[in-house]
């Protein structure tokens, strides 16, 4: 359940309210990288689909009828713009890509580079849930009202999301116990 201060912001800001937004944004905005980020496996692509979903939410703040649908609603917008990017995305050869593309792909660790692939093997919806969890650290309720679902059912996303990375992540974690 959301909080009557939380609902408000939100209201106000579905009423054109832009302090609203910009609170809604401050709050809001690491965990819609999260999203982005988790589909696209880019900083710069995720922090522009995410300003790109802020301005499209903006925008057609009005159909949002009910407060407590906003963050779900957020998330599904952010979702799509990065889904979007993504399938315009072209394929960039290795070599054009400079060294200094950011410290995640120059000395990323062998784990690192399977726990992404393990990540991205997953059905988008559990990677969402997965990285809201484990690595922007919400709550269960919080991330139910991201992602609009039931209790049991982000439950059962994270429990079978989990069981499939640990079976692809078993080789490198086996390894890493007989150092």
């Amino acid at each position: 359940m959301m909080e009557a201060s939380e609902r408000e912001v939100y209201r106000a800001a579905i009423h054109g309210d832009r302090d609203a937004f910009e609170m809604i944004i401050r709050t809001q905005s690491r965990p819609l990288f999260a999203i982005a980020y988790v589909i696209l496996q880019n900083r710069e692509e995720a922090e522009d689909a995410v300003q790109d979903a802020l301005v499209k939410a903006w925008k057609s703040r009005w159909r949002v009828r009910d407060p407590e649908k906003f963050p779900a609603w957020l998330c599904m917008i952010t979702r799509h713009r990065a889904r979007d990017v993504f399938r315009k995305r072209r394929t960039v050869p290795l070599s054009e890509i400079p060294e200094t593309a950011g410290a995640e792909t120059t000395d990323t660790t062998a784990l690192d580079r399977q726990l992404h692939s393990a990540l991205a093997e997953l059905p988008e919806l559990h990677r969402a849930a997965i990285s809201l969890r484990y690595f922007e650290e919400m709550d269960y309720a919080t991330i139910e009202n991201r992602l609009g679902l039931t209790n049991g059912s982000l439950r059962g996303i994270l429990g079978r999301a989990l069981v499939s990375m640990r079976k692809q992540l078993r080789p490198a974690l086996a390894s890493l116990e007989s150092l």
